[in-house]
């Protein structure tokens, strides 16, 4: 009985012996296999990140180029307001000229450039220029009366600024 006993201990010493070693033989491989999973779900991190980025930096470089042309062309828009505003004969002249602002107002718009709305806002210096200021009782604080050249933006970023003319 006691050499039953002492084969059944030395049996089990053995499997657990055979189990460590197939455990070592395992971790190694499960080691690598996460170390790669864990590679890759960074890999993948840091591309997701880059495209993010890049997109980003697209649509930023987009703007600055289309604001800088958007630039050019405000002065013919400027001039197209005030032919419009001078008076004429030729009633067929003036409405080829408005149909030529109102060409260039519909691009601009589908461009996302807006005009900044100016008389009867609040001054904001980050919209808007003061080329002078009057004394008005009417008018509140820092209330625009009057513009001189419009202003514009798309989406947050100011092209141009208005000037303007402030109350009080």
């Amino acid at each position: 009985m006691e050499e039953e006993k002492k084969e059944k201990e030395e049996k089990e010493v053995k499997e657990v012996k055979e189990k460590d070693t197939k455990e070592d033989v395992i971790d190694p491989k499960q080691q690598e296999l996460d170390e790669l999973n864990d590679r890759y779900k960074r890999v993948l991190a840091e591309f997701e990140n880059f495209k993010k980025r890049s997109s980003k930096e697209r649509e930023v470089l987009y703007n600055s180029i289309l604001s800088d042309i958007v630039e050019v062309f405000l002065p013919i828009v400027d001039n197209l307001e005030n032919a419009i505003k001078a008076e004429t004969q030729d009633e067929e002249y003036k409405k080829g000229v408005e149909l030529v602002l109102k060409q260039f107002k519909d691009i601009l718009k589908a461009k996302g450039v807006e005009e900044i709305s100016s008389v009867g806002e609040t001054f904001d210096p980050n919209l808007h220029e003061a080329v002078s200021s009057v004394q008005d009782t009417e008018k509140g604080e820092k209330e625009i009366v009057q513009e001189y050249r419009k202003g514009y933006k798309i989406g947050n970023r100011v092209i141009r600024h208005s000037m303007v003319v402030v109350a009080n």
